[in-house]
């Protein structure tokens, strides 16, 4: 059966190949071939395993249970291999809090009692697969969860394949402007791509009230014009990412914290994501708004512990601290 975890008000299933298949779906022997034939199988998983059909791009996409399936392991001591399933049946290439409900839902499988690695497999042509994170039982602050190790951020434009003609325009100190963002407000003029196995692009404001709200967000005018920048064609424009790109929104708060949203490539706006938290605070310590070591990244779902490593004027390593709790 397929079990739901909430991590931070994102909520995923967490399903057995061997369950999928007795279900009638096709899915292939390895996670590996399974990615590359994704476009054979996960609209009908998802059918299946969350209730409803395959999404529509439309603004009623976040109406459903989940925000994705997780699919593993394919194997029974670890490493572990997982497909990390969007709603709208396109392949993640990381989620921390995906992640993390995956590696509790080991855990309550007994599979998982020490650190190992969660490899993810995609389909994604810009990206290394699998994509590789570390993850390491903690108590962090008297709570029980995981750290994720999701090494060494890469920034820019080059870094998420996007293309600087037209629809994004450098700016000094490593920053983008993307000319579609700007357009919807005027505001939302300074971005930083950041790659942290997912791509993305943070955009910088000054004032917290400039931040917009899911509620907004999932209103059809605004979402229908984040979707065309957000996700891979069809259901977006694949500009500037040919392969679509996370966007999230930073605002600076008191200390190492930072005010977030998000609207995820192939989901739209969501209560959190820890790749997406991952990514604000590599963007705000690039900036200047925080320094090394914990940053607290605030979303409408929840605060992300972020760490982050710096050596010698380098971001060399981002760690995620998360929990999960299965949903009834």
């Amino acid at each position: 059966m397929t079990r739901f975890y909430d991590a931070r008000g994102n909520i995923y299933g967490v399903v057995s190949p061997e369950y999928l298949r007795r279900r009638g779906v096709e899915l292939p022997d390895s996670a590996d071939l399974a990615a590359k034939a994704r476009q054979a199988w996960t609209v009908s998983a998802i059918a299946a395993e969350c209730g409803w059909g395959a999404v529509s791009p439309a603004a009623d996409a976040k109406a459903h249970r989940c925000d994705g399936l997780l699919v593993g392991p394919f194997q029974a001591a670890p490493p572990f291999d997982v497909l990390i399933v969007n709603t709208d049946g396109s392949l993640a290439e990381r989620s921390g809090n995906g992640l993390t409900i995956f590696a509790q839902a080991l855990t309550d499988q007994g599979l998982m009692s020490e650190g190992c690695q969660l490899r993810v497999h995609h389909d994604k042509a810009d990206a290394a697969s699998p994509v590789v994170t570390q993850v390491e039982p903690a108590v962090y602050k008297q709570v029980s969860g995981f750290w994720l190790a999701l090494g060494q951020p890469a920034f820019g434009p080059s870094a998420v394949s996007a293309e600087e003609v037209q629809s994004v325009v450098a700016q000094q100190g490593g920053f983008s402007h993307v000319v579609a963002l700007s357009a919807i407000d005027p505001q939302w003029t300074r971005s930083q791509f950041v790659r942290i196995g997912n791509p993305h692009c943070v955009t910088l404001i000054e004032q917290a009230a400039a931040l917009p709200g899911n509620d907004a967000m999932d209103q059809p005018a605004l979402f229908e014009r984040l979707q065309q920048i957000a996700f891979a064609p069809p259901a977006g424009s694949g500009r500037p990412c040919g392969a679509g790109v996370n966007l999230q929104w930073a605002a600076r708060a008191s200390g190492n914290q930072v005010l977030a949203r998000v609207f995820e490539r192939g989901e739209g706006p969501t209560a959190s994501s820890g790749t997406s938290a991952s990514a604000v605070a590599c963007a705000a310590w690039r900036a200047g708004w925080v320094g090394a070591g914990e940053v607290a990244v605030v979303m409408p779902g929840g605060t992300a512990p972020v760490r982050l490593q710096v050596e010698d004027e380098t971001l060399s390593s981002v760690s995620l601290f998360g929990t999960a709790y299965p949903q009834a």
